[in-house]
């Protein structure tokens, strides 16, 4: 009745197909029987003359120009099959399936409800509105549900929105044992949420053996198929199916509808047009009354006289407040009629066809129409853009619908939101969360996942044999992060940084080195700046002291020029101590090396000149003593000396040592040392102090029993010994030492043996010169052997 309100007003309207006439048959396709239907569309298209004469009195076969319907995907698949191959225009207002968009099968196939491709994608949507990624899929044995199958899993796994715990499809006829199984398979299913591209009379039967298990506690989601139900909105019912979410065919207005429905009478002169059997039967039906007299009656049943009124009685028919596959069949027949008015509206000379040629109303081909339906483009009363795609889809839009249950039980379905498509913005969900009703205790959204979101710090890890929704969280390791919820991979932080003690951000490494501030730099320091004032101390006493026979014995010289090195050589400790710089790096090295040169020289030069006294007292040799002067001894030390500064100057310039950052020992630790640049110049400055000392201890032994009272030769042999030990000691150490410790165990060699060298050489003097004044003369020194002399 909807197409043929809308067929009678094009046909009053002045604006739209003016002086034309629009006819109409209406067939009834016995609720969806695929024979009926398609029997019906190819003996209305067969009924077609080659050519229309127009006559004055508009007589003869009117041509058919188009056809609406028809409502199942299956039965507009088989019309569409046949009547494409005549190019005949056919817009379904209902069939939903995703193989009709198919141009190559179905050439001329129209429609005014999206299709479910768009209806997949508006589902998912929601699912990941909501955060539903387990979920339950049925669906219908037939081409709407199985495409719908095919798309929505192809679908799902592209957006990444969530997989199917389940895919089952409903049987055709109630199978008891069929339905047992999937119902089972749902209430022990741990998806709470259950989707279902069905129709009504599947619904119907699932639900009944849903009541039988009395499955609670989901969230049904339905398609557009059964979202408006009336006969599955029940108090029986509603216990299972209250709070629904569903998509239903956009809701609209038809203005003048209502009216006309009332004008509809079986006595009515034109009623033929109509289909008299049609109302007739609807009017059986409504005032439960028979027209033919003759006709068995049931009880109560009167006869009809065709004056009854229908306001009187409570009929769904005139309640045009959720007007939805009628408002698609009234945007269907006005598209066939604007595509006929551009049609006729055809300039000659600038037609769309061959030769800029136009169709006129004699010569009228299907494949014309079609041709001008494809660039339909108005909007309807109601607001509404309608239009076609290159598969014939028009602009998709679906209301979101919620089944509300209401306290004094009663049901509602109503809109809490939209999805649609737009040329600008592209797919838009728009809910009204406030106003959905959610048949749980909680009044809240369920929870539907197969495993809990990983958060930051962890990564997904896939469940072996089970889809990709179901996974277990793995913390990430050590020096790896993670810093979003449901991470695939965990990341590796840069080079300076390590993980949080959560995984969940990258922070900076500390830093190591042998500081300042902590207990074993203090204490080195200290110990450094101790021997220092120690080396201080006893200068003092010698300065003071320097015209005694314990300070002048064996060049007094040299015995400052000793104790100004050996000060150096604790002060050159405090270089490996602090945060490495390029400067002390090259410095720290060449001081050590060169103060350490200069002592150990000076002992070298105090130990020959020994040996060379000794033996000038023997008869012959004293001439040998000129060797020895200061002079001499003085620029045995520059040389000695100056060889170990063209070392380092060599290593400087052709290796230089450098700050270096090492990440090598620790995963979370920078540690900051100084490279040596070159292991030979490292080498060769080690081996030549080395060679010096080994020198001055072989000398030094060899004149250990020289006879005189006080034998300097002990005491260096002693130190010298102390020398090579911490040394020979120091490389192993040195060497298995990571980081700082390595600084540690080098400050702690230099100023061992700077200490074994201040106390062994120096502690016997001072001795004497503080505690045994009297020792202190020439004569003690000397011996009393030596007196004669």
């Amino acid at each position: 009745m909807t197409m043929a309100f809308a067929i009678d007003e094009i046909n009053n309207s002045f604006n739209l197909l003016p002086n034309i006439t629009l006819g109409y048959s209406l067939f009834d396709n016995c609720g969806g029987a695929l024979v009926v239907g398609l029997s019906g569309a190819i003996s209305m298209a067969s009924g077609r003359e080659e050519q229309f004469l127009l006559q004055e009195n508009c007589s003869g076969t009117p041509p058919i120009l188009g056809f609406v319907g028809d409502s199942y995907s299956t039965n507009s698949i088989a019309i569409s099959t046949v009547l494409g191959l005549y190019k005949m225009p056919i817009v379904s207002y209902f069939s939903t399936c995703s193989c009709l968009s198919d141009r190559q099968r179905f050439p001329s196939f129209f429609r005014t409800i999206p299709s479910d491709a768009f209806q997949v994608r508006a589902m998912i949507q929601i699912l990941k509105h909501f955060g539903w990624t387990w979920v339950g899929l049925l669906v219908s044995d037939d081409d709407y549900g199985l495409h719908v199958a095919r798309s929505f899993q192809s679908d799902l796994a592209q957006s990444g929105g969530g997989c199917l715990a389940y895919l089952e499809v409903l049987p055709w006829d109630s199978d008891s044992s069929e339905l047992r199984r999937i119902v089972h398979l749902i209430k022990t299913s741990t998806a709470r949420v259950v989707m279902a591209f069905a129709h009504q009379f599947h619904m119907i039967n699932l639900m009944e053996e849903v009541v039988r298990q009395n499955v609670t506690g989901l969230q049904w989601m339905a398609s557009e198929a059964w979202t408006s139900a009336a006969v599955l909105q029940t108090p029986r019912l509603m216990p299972y199916l209250g709070g629904t979410l569903g998509i239903a065919i956009r809701r609209g207005e038809i203005p003048g509808l209502r009216e006309f429905l009332l004008r509809i009478r079986p006595d009515q002169k034109d009623v033929e047009a109509y289909g008299n059997n049609f109302v007739k039967q609807f009017w059986e039906y409504m005032f439960q009354c028979k027209f033919d007299p003759a006709g068995w009656f049931k009880a109560g049943e009167a006869l009809c006289t065709g004056k009854e009124n229908i306001e009187n009685v409570e009929t769904e028919i005139l309640d045009l407040s959720d007007l939805r596959p009628e408002y698609n069949i009234y945007k269907a027949v006005y598209a066939l009629a604007y595509a006929l008015d551009d049609m006729l509206h055809c300039v000659p000379g600038r037609g769309p066809f061959s030769g800029n040629s136009c169709a006129t109303r004699q010569t009228i081909e299907p494949w014309q129409v079609v041709h001008y339906l494809q660039m339909v483009n108005f909007t309807t009363s109601f607001g509404d853009q309608v239009s076609f795609d290159e598969n014939g889809d028009a602009l998709p839009i679906y209301d979101v619908m919620n089944w509300l249950w209401l306290p004094d039980g009663q049901t509602k379905v109503e809109n809490v939101g939209e999805v649609k498509r737009s040329a600008f913005k592209g797919e838009e969900l728009t809910l009204d969360e406030e106003n959905i009703f959610w048949n749980f205790e909680s009044r809240e959204p369920p929870r539907s996942v197969c495993s809990e979101s990983c958060p930051p710090g962890t990564r997904m890890a896939r469940k072996k044999g089970q889809p990709e929704c179901c996974f277990d969280c793995i913390p990430c390791s050590e020096g790896k992060i993670s810093n979003k919820t449901d991470s695939m991979e965990c990341t590796s932080c840069p080079e300076d940084f390590w993980s949080s003690p959560q995984r969940d951000h990258c922070v900076p490494k500390k830093t190591e080195f042998l500081s300042y501030h902590e207990p074993l730099g203090i204490c080195l320091t200290t110990t450094s700046l101790l021997g220092t004032f120690v080396c201080a101390i006893v200068l003092v006493i010698f300065t003071y002291h320097q015209s005694t026979p314990m300070v002048r014995a064996n060049n007094s010289e040299l015995s400052f020029l000793l104790l100004g090195s050996l000060k150096l050589c604790f002060l050159c400790s405090l270089l490996f101590i602090g945060r490495p710089r390029l400067w002390t790096c090259q410095l720290r090295h060449a001081a050590f090396g060169i103060s350490f040169v200069l002592s150990v020289s000076c002992i070298l030069v105090k130990t020959m000149v020994v040996l060379a006294v000794f033996k000038a007292s023997k008869p012959g040799v004293g001439a040998n003593l000129k060797w020895f002067g200061a002079v001499q001894q003085r620029g045995t030390v520059l040389v000695l000396t100056s060889v170990q500064a063209a070392i380092c100057t060599a290593w400087l310039v052709s290796a230089s040592p450098a700050p270096h950052k090492n990440t090598q020992y620790y995963n979370d630790k920078i540690v900051f040392e100084c490279v040596v640049g070159s292991t030979v110049g490292f080498a060769v400055l080690l081996g030549y102090i080395g060679l010096l000392a080994i020198i001055s201890f072989l000398l030094a032994f060899l004149a250990r029993n020289l006879p005189d009272n006080f034998n300097e030769a002990k005491l260096i042999t002693f130190s010298m010994l102390i020398f090579c030990a911490v040394w020979v000691a120091f490389i192993p150490a040195y060497v298995n030492s990571p980081g700082k410790y390595a600084d540690a165990v080098e400050v702690f060699a230099i100023l061992a043996s700077s200490f074994g060298l201040l106390v062994a050489l120096f502690g016997p003097k001072c001795y004497i010169i503080l505690l045994r004044p009297e020792r202190n003369t020439k004569k003690a020194i000397m011996g009393r052997g030596t007196t004669k002399s």
